[in-house]
């Protein structure tokens, strides 16, 4: 029996709930790689172990006996390398649905583990890159969600950022791991920082280019927890996390430290008449190969407006306040022949803070007007309009709708996205992006995940799907990019809806070929000193400009200690536990 005073700093629990708990630590759990049990950190009462979980345990179980014994070592070493993995895999696959790619090989070769992990010729340009100016310390909740329980630690959040009071994600969860990279990591202001970003994208993961995006949100004064709108660009920019000139400085400096095309830089979309004068200023100065806009984002401004008044929200087809911009970009006719990219619009639609169905907030219903008066313009929709819920990342009224079998048109109708898949995936110029879309739901709601990659598949077909990962902000990108390529949708979903299968020469198309079409590079995955994309030097710390730190507001370079003890770690040999800290239910 448990009682409050045993851990009385970490539990909001009552002495009868309590009662029916014991420490995680303590509980002689068995030692999965895969939590097989819902662990609370005190702040919530834990569910009794499912049905589905027990089912998921004992075959991790039999399967890790029966290759330790044949390995000839400890079932609890079986359990901390790859072979565990394995048999995670292959057991939720079994009690879940196929839906990660993973051989019975795997429980015993290294090697096979590789062989199903992304290939080594993967082409990946990953199309939205986020990192933050050096005075900023930008949103670290999505780290904290990403980090999992061990966040609660190493920062403010003490639970899930995203999860609603008692719900719990598809297999029963409040907060799993989605980046194993960063479990255990300090969460501080300089983690999205320039000597992070370039570490973890360009040494810690397989991204062969990388599109760093930037965001026309913000409050002015910035970090003001009473700011208001920007009433100017000018506002605006100093406001976001990153700006304009900013954005295209980091892209220049990667390039040039590796003498290749590494990265590509978004310029930003500031709507109506009144507001050329910037875009003209962004081509002179900054080249953009691609524009960014958010049409959530106070960012507008319409030919009537008073001057000091606050930007506003705005809509693709509006044609007073949208069409200026698009008008502007087609007439910049050199422009559209140094740079293919140039007349990509790529719009935030989804995530929305609010589920307000109008298309300013993220409904895709401007958007066949706008891509129908602009054919000679792509427009690529972020996140593919996922996330009309409220919080975003738990999208628990999907899942809902997919059980109860709430359709659409005959499929399960996710908020926004089945909308945006049905109206807008035959027209020709209009993509769909799967930032955050697929990253932050794979392992909590992997039902979901399945049905909303079918339906993008089914409507906009494998050419017309782009990756992104809204890294750093989840860490080191790679971890989407292993997820991806393991990834299937279960044939029983697919013959009931109609869904293609996702498969390597799809996933190769969304990782990366789809993007280089899109962008005009080289689709060659190769990084060598001879190859078209060369890579950066591993002393790429030393090589930053004076410039470019004024620019980003270096207070100073920071020392990575984490990555230097982590490879020590895996130097010396890691022995994972797979301990859990927190709370089981033992008793009914």
């Amino acid at each position: 029996m448990t009682i409050r005073g045993d851990r009385e700093a970490d539990v909001w629990l009552s002495d009868e709930q309590l009662a029916k708990l014991t420490r995680a630590d303590e509980a002689n759990l068995f030692h999965s790689p895969i939590p097989t049990q819902m662990v609370s950190n005190g702040e919530h009462m834990p569910i009794p172990q499912t049905e589905d979980q027990k089912k998921v345990e004992a075959r991790i179980k039999e399967i890790a006996d029966q290759a330790s014994r044949k390995l000839n070592i400890s079932r609890r070493q079986f359990l901390a390398g790859t072979g565990g993995m394995a048999a995670g895999f292959l057991a939720m696959n079994e009690v879940y649905g196929q839906m990660f790619k993973v051989d019975e090989d795997e429980l015993f070769e290294r090697e096979a583990h590789a062989r199903n992990g992304p290939p080594a010729d993967l082409f990946v340009l990953d199309d939205q890159l986020h990192m933050v100016r050096s005075s900023m310390a930008g949103p670290q909740f999505f780290r904290a969600y990403a980090q999992g329980p061990t966040a609660a630690a190493a920062s403010v959040f003490k639970s899930n950022p995203f999860r609603p009071a008692g719900a719990f994600d598809e297999l029963g969860k409040t907060w799993q791991v989605l980046n194993p990279q960063i479990v255990g990591g300090e969460i501080n202001d300089s983690i999205y920082h320039l000597m992070h970003f370039v570490k973890d994208v360009f040494f810690d993961s397989q991204t062969t280019v990388g599109l760093l995006s930037n965001a026309t949100l913000g409050v002015f004064p910035p970090g003001d927890p009473n700011g208001r709108p920007p009433n100017s660009i000018e506002e605006s920019q100093a406001a976001g996390v990153l700006n304009a000139k900013q954005t295209a400085a980091v892209r220049d400096f990667v390039n040039r430290i590796s003498g290749s095309q590494r990265m590509l830089a978004h310029g930003q979309l500031y709507p109506g008449r009144r507001s050329l004068y910037f875009m003209e200023q962004q081509v002179a100065e900054n080249h953009p190969d691609a524009w960014k806009g958010y049409t959530v984002a106070t960012s507008a401004r319409g030919d009537n407006d008073p001057p000091d008044s606050p930007l506003k929200q705005w809509r693709l087809d509006d044609e007073q306040i949208a069409y200026p911009s698009y008008d502007f970009i087609m007439r910049q006719r050199d422009q559209l022949r140094r740079h293919p990219g140039f007349r990509n619009i790529c719009i935030h639609k989804g995530f929305s803070p609010a589920p307000i169905d109008t298309p300013e907030w993220g409904k895709p219903t401007d958007i066949p007007k706008a891509s129908h008066d602009w054919p000679e313009l792509n427009f690529i929709i972020y996140h593919a309009c996922f996330g009309g819920m409220t919080p975003f990342l738990w999208p628990s009224p999907g899942l809902a709708n997919i059980q109860n079998k709430v359709l659409r048109n005959g499929e399960p109708d996710i908020t926004w996205l089945t909308e945006f898949a049905q109206t807008c995936g035959k027209i020709r110029n209009v993509y769909a992006e799967i930032g955050s879309t697929f990253g932050g739901i794979v392992i909590t709601f992997p039902s979901v995940c399945a049905h909303l990659l079918g339906q993008l598949l089914k409507h906009f077909g494998e050419d017309k799907i782009v990756f992104g990962s809204d890294c750093i902000y989840y860490g080191s990108p790679q971890w989407q990019i292993e997820a991806m390529w393991r990834f299937e949708i279960p044939e029983s979903i697919r013959r009931q809806y109609g869904y293609p299968a996702l498969t390597e020469r799809a996933k190769r198309k969304i990782l990366g070929l789809n993007s280089a079409r899109l962008y005009g590079v080289s689709d060659d995955a190769e990084v060598s000193a001879r190859a078209d994309y060369r890579p950066v030097p591993r002393n790429y710390d030393t090589l930053v400009p004076l410039k470019l730190k004024t620019l980003l507001e270096f207070p100073g370079l920071s020392t990575d200690a984490l990555a230097k003890a982590r490879q020590e770690y895996l130097a010396a040999g890691a022995d994972p536990s797979h301990l859990r800290y927190g709370w089981v239910r033992t008793e009914a």
